[in-house]
């Protein structure tokens, strides 16, 4: 209720897992909208759209044909850049490359830099160039740095690249946070006009933003520091793809008036896994610290097992479900098995098949 009832003033919400996250950030723009707040000047920015249209389904519920805002990052900018496209030197119908158009490009960029791929793979290229844009690095900047060798040969295919978009009038998913940061920073009657229209801006999943994401809600939230944040740096699991955990962990150095609430209640899990998560977590050293606790049952305790192999591991899984099969009359149905990547399926596989167990 605390945080969904604040309205003026910067919000910090320090969400742990299973606290009713998406519930708080939908009724507070439910509340916003109670209070008086156009619907024009709210928008909420999410990571995927999924996320986001779980939200807009849940404040349609709430709050019935409001034109609240709601959307990816990505999505937010691609919509700003089509109006403000000639100032980066781009027309309104510009394209966005998709994976495959963007890969093509590299390529031929790269075929045009003569540069070799035997030690730097056109994706790994691809890579340093995605990381070198979510840091605000513009290809000028990255000529001036002193690089590793695998940045080096991305520094000289990067401006290539760069150009050969600009001339096909398209943009990569990358820029389209870069222009719109570069737009905010160079023309401050820009910023001024935004950071004016969106007075209440929402951001799921903070701990997950970039130096480009973070750049474009602040020079947003200036004049109207109105910005609300979710997320929990302890969930922070994206700084391969440039997410900076800083984002979260300094909001309030760059807020100092801010309003922080901590979402510590657990509706999802049972006390036992939490002690047994909360034990490990303590050990991050960058983090902000919760106490979680929930209502519901004990539940069974934790195991942990260790095994020498996948071999070993997926032989232990089976012979527990083949056990609760014959002894307890369960179905195969009755159970799950999630595994982190697809190839590590393959020996749980060979042992269902080797016991007789449809899966």
């Amino acid at each position: 209720r605390e945080a969904a009832a604040h309205i003026d003033g910067p919000l910090l919400i320090l969400a742990g897992p299973g606290s009713g996250k998406t519930r708080v950030v939908t009724h507070r723009i439910a509340h916003l909208l109670a209070s008086g707040v156009p619907a024009w000047q709210i928008a909420a920015l999410t990571f995927t759209n999924k996320a986001a249209e779980e939200m807009r389904s849940r404040v349609e519920t709430l709050a019935p044909g409001q034109p609240v805002w709601m959307g990816t990052f990505h999505r937010f900018c691609a919509q700003l850049l089509r109006r403000y496209a000639s100032m980066v030197g781009l027309s309104d119908n510009y394209s966005i490359y998709d994976t495959a158009d963007a890969k093509k490009a590299m390529k031929r960029a790269i075929e045009a830099a003569d540069v070799s791929t035997t030690h730097a793979s056109p994706d790994k290229i691809a890579a340093n160039i995605s990381r070198a844009k979510n840091r605000l690095v513009t290809a000028e900047m990255m000529q001036g740095q002193s690089l590793s060798p695998g940045d080096a040969v991305a520094a000289r295919v990067y401006p290539i690249y760069q150009q050969q978009l600009l001339t096909a009038n398209a943009v990569d998913f990358d820029d389209l946070l870069m222009h719109v940061a570069k737009l905010l920073r160079e023309n401050p009657e820009l910023r001024s006009e935004l950071d004016a229209k969106y007075r209440y801006i929402l951001v799921d999943e903070y701990q997950d933003t970039n130096l480009a994401q973070y750049a474009i809600v602040r020079a947003m939230s200036i004049d109207h520091p109105n910005l609300s944040v979710t997320g929990d740096p302890d969930q922070s699991i994206y700084g391969w793809r440039g997410a900076d955990l800083n984002n979260i962990l300094d909001f309030e150095k760059d807020y100092p008036a801010v309003k922080t609430v901590r979402l510590e209640k657990n509706y999802r899990s049972t006390p036992n896994i939490l002690r047994v998560a909360d034990q490990l977590i303590r050990h991050n050293r960058k983090r902000k610290n919760k106490d979680l606790y929930t209502d519901n049952d004990e539940g069974e305790q934790v195991v942990l097992r260790l095994f020498d192999n996948g071999y070993q591991e997926a032989d232990s899984i089976v012979d527990e479900i083949a056990a609760a099969i014959h002894t307890k009359g369960m179905s195969p149905s009755d159970f799950a098995i999630f595994y982190r990547m697809n190839s590590l399926s393959r020996s749980i596989e060979h042992s269902l098949r080797s016991r007789g167990i449809p899966y």
